[in-house]
């Protein structure tokens, strides 16, 4: 199909293509290469490439895992090890850059990209999503995505957690199945386990329901996830979404999820948060000390005082303050001299409203590169496919038609929240939302357990993040105050743990990339 796609329309075929997909094709009469990325970035494609002395392109490599072609002595080389590490820790994942390289180097397509391999680069972009005119029903163009998502030769089924996206997708998948499959998963702690509200949903759509009981292996599968990534990853909730991935393989092979919903929908509680930030931005720098200091990471007293380190830092509302794992207070702290403030990630320029701009962001970064290599690595690990009903082209579109005022009309997600009313129990509908989450906190101060073993054997290690440039005393610091209970760290030391694993176990590119 791509081939012939090719032939016909050239570099205009992904302009063409609906869902998700990473490619390379080979032009043998032109002697060049067209690398291509799906428009929201479920699929990871990474390159690399080697220029001569006159700055020709003489080799281009590419793989879907970024450890293929790189690792920490690769970026320490090309200068570009300081950046990657200052990114990483404000972001907590998209270790690298996107851009092309005005020399050699390694770099992750970006989502919608695609670029021209041959004696030098073209990049290009995916046209931006065709918005409707006029009023759009959301709710025919859901039912579509779901639809069309739900062709396959292999046994399918839907991740059900319960909440309104995996919901609203299985309502519609059951309209179109009826012997439709749902799964959702019981967690080991009774406070992160949705399943009895899956099951609710489940019974009330009258689904083939499996509540799959996890094998909670954090320790042994860690490694494993972060090798078969190439990069750190500060998600951790790749484990649980590795674990009903590995459960339910044992009965489908495609599983449909609610990703992108949050996104597109406005579904977090930072997105009512940011216009209240924006007209008292200037007053966060002033935050008393005492203020700064939460118990937990993501507690509203420690979101704070990032915000307040990130207002410090940055004169104007940064949209990206609201979700910074670190502050550049404690960036600087952990990265001494090698840390440049100019490092940091800025959202790009826009006139548009806090809200939508802090939407185009997530877009942008956190859905392709923390939420969807997520879940396209846990469920790639054991050779399970999913798909996104919400990242449909016409869908997504529809939605970036409307308004913040229209989507929140009634609160967080309020315009998804009063289509689901029709077909869901309100007590779905109206609970708050839960998040697929771990107790990695606890896991890390248990002492003897394995993930606290772990994290000691990496984080006090000789030399924990080799070549990297990350001071040992103030992540000693950072593991005290958690062990002590004076703060929970659990979210950056997780993100720390998976840095110096793959700092220390990364290998050398291989022979397993694809080249030109």
């Amino acid at each position: 199909v791509l081939v012939h796609g090719y032939r016909a329309w050239g570099d205009d075929l992904p302009e063409r293509l609906e869902g998700m997909y990473a490619f390379a094709i080979w032009d043998r009469d032109a002697g060049s290469l067209l690398l291509a990325r799906d428009r929201f970035g479920e699929k990871p494609l990474h390159y690399r490439v080697k220029r001569n002395a006159a700055g020709d392109i003489v080799e281009c490599v590419f793989a879907t895992s970024r450890g293929v072609l790189a690792g920490p002595a690769d970026d320490a080389a090309s200068g570009e090890l300081a950046a990657c590490t200052t990114r990483y820790l404000q972001l907590g994942y998209g270790w690298g850059r996107d851009d092309p390289p005005g020399g050699s180097g390694t770099r992750r397509l970006p989502a919608g990209g695609r670029l021209r391999v041959d004696s030098g680069l073209r990049a290009g972009r995916l046209e931006r999503l065709a918005t409707s005119e006029g009023e759009t029903n959301i709710e025919d163009a859901l039912d579509a995505a779901v639809a069309s998502r739900l062709e396959a030769d292999v046994p399918l089924g839907c991740f059900l957690s319960g909440g309104v996206d995996s919901s609203l997708v299985a309502h519609f998948a059951r309209l179109h199945r009826p012997d439709l499959r749902t799964f959702s998963v019981r967690m080991p702690d009774p406070r992160f386990d949705e399943s009895e509200h899956a099951e609710r949903v489940a019974r009330h759509l009258g689904t083939d329901h499996t509540t799959l009981d996890v094998a909670a292996t954090p320790a042994a599968d860690l490694p494993k996830l972060i090798e078969q990534l190439g990069q750190p990853f500060a998600d951790s909730s790749i484990l649980p979404t590795h674990w009903v991935s590995r459960a339910a393989r044992d009965h489908v092979a495609v599983a449909l999820s609610g990703d992108g919903g949050d996104e597109l929908f406005l579904g977090y509680e930072r997105y009512l948060a940011t216009p209240h930030l924006a007209r008292h931005w200037r007053l966060l720098r002033w935050l008393p000390a005492g203020l700064r200091r939460g118990a937990h990471p993501r507690s509203r007293r420690d979101k704070l005082g990032r915000l307040g380190g990130m207002a410090r830092a940055f004169p104007m509302l940064d949209v990206l303050a609201t979700e910074s794992l670190f502050a550049p207070g404690l960036i600087a702290a952990l990265m001494g001299d090698a840390f440049d403030p100019s490092d940091l990630v800025r959202p790009h320029p826009s006139e548009a409203s806090p809200i939508t701009r802090l939407q185009r962001e997530d877009l942008r970064r956190y859905l392709p590169e923390d939420l969807l290599v997520k879940v396209d690595t846990a469920a790639m690990s054991v050779a399970l496919e999913v798909r996104c009903p919400f990242l449909d082209r016409a869908l997504a579109g529809a939605a970036l038609s409307l308004s913040p005022a229209t989507l929140l009309a009634g609160g967080r997600k309020g315009l998804l929240r009063r289509i689901a009313r029709a077909h869901l129990p309100a007590a779905i509908v109206d609970r708050p939302k839960m998040g697929f989450a771990i107790p990695i906190g606890e896991w890390f101060r248990r002492n003897g357990g394995s993930m606290h073993t772990q994290l000691n054997d990496h984080l006090r290690s000789t030399e924990p993040f080799g070549p990297l440039p990350v001071a040992a005393a103030p992540v000693e610091r950072l593991i005290d105050e958690h062990e002590s209970g004076r703060r929970d760290h659990g979210q950056r030391l997780f993100a720390l743990l998976t840095l110096s694993m793959w700092a220390r176990s990364a290998p050398r590119p291989g022979g397993d990339a694809a080249g030109l």
